[in-house]
């Protein structure tokens, strides 16, 4: 079977269409969404709507979490302060825009789903604010895959798109107990792997164009696309709603804009 994932939608209905558009050329046979359906982006309603028409199933992201819990993000997930009030004006946006039937849905959604042998998350098994980026040390990012009992994880969250496969062999753990000595345990993990599927909405990979993977559970080949769409048209958007100027900016490039933070006890340290 053929299935299609996708995350960070991000309020870019555009990018949505131009994405279904191929997956339905693709001849994908079941649809996952990773969540953060809203943020950023000019058009959360339609993106909400649309998902719920088509019944993808979905799970939260850290967007739809906060829209529906209000912020919880940590502050110094933000690279600056300037960030931090850029992400903040598009949350109270986002929040008066919202529709009552859409934010229930949202609501409802998920940590986390589950298909076989696959798991589904928008950040991490542990948060949807975790970051799983492709330098984690090994040992974490196998522990991460572990702790879903499944051998592929799919992810979002960084926007930026990647595949690693994490070849765990033998392991051996030495454990002390309380009050014995301390003894070695010994196990065997099959091939795991993280699939990080990028952003349909709000892309860092250095190009305007969504992307999204398909996934192919009979060879376990992994494709990653990458469409073009009317970028432009969200940019214009973007400005006319009177979001921050700086987020068409990036979308037109691809890119994360990122201020050096000029209080360095802002950065995260954890």
């Amino acid at each position: 079977m053929k299935i299609a994932i996708m995350s960070c939608i991000h309020g870019n209905s555009e990018a949505l269409d131009a994405v279904l558009s191929d997956i339905d050329y693709q001849k994908v046979e079941k649809i996952f969404c990773l969540g953060d359906l809203v943020g950023y982006g000019p058009y959360p309603n339609e993106v909400v709507t649309q998902i719920r028409s088509l019944d993808i199933p979905t799970c939260s992201g850290c967007w739809d979490e906060d829209i529906v819990e209000g912020l919880n993000a940590c502050d110094c997930s933000y690279p600056s302060l300037l960030a931090e009030n850029r992400g903040k004006i598009a949350h109270e946006w986002t929040n008066q825009q919202i529709k009552p039937e859409n934010r229930e849905f949202l609501a409802q959604l998920p940590h986390s789903l589950r298909e076989e042998n696959l798991a589904f998350v928008h950040g991490s098994p542990h948060s949807n604010h975790e970051y799983l980026l492709p330098e984690l040390d090994a040992f974490a990012a196998l522990e991460r895959v572990l702790s879903t009992d499944a051998d592929v994880l799919f992810c979002g969250h960084t926007h930026v798109p990647y595949v690693r496969n994490l070849d765990a062999g033998s392991l051996q753990v030495r454990v002390q107990g309380e009050g014995t000595e301390a003894r070695e345990i010994n196990f065997t993990a099959n091939l795991k792997r993280i699939i990080n599927v990028g952003s349909v909405g709000e892309p860092r990979h250095g190009r305007p164009n969504a992307t999204y993977v398909i996934y192919d559970t009979d060879n376990q080949d992994v494709k990653l696309r990458e469409v073009a769409y009317n970028y432009q048209k969200t940019c214009a958007a973007i400005i006319e709603k009177g979001l921050p100027a700086i987020f068409a900016w990036r979308l037109s490039q691809g890119l994360e804009y990122a201020e050096r933070a000029d209080d360095a006890t802002h950065v995260c340290t954890k």
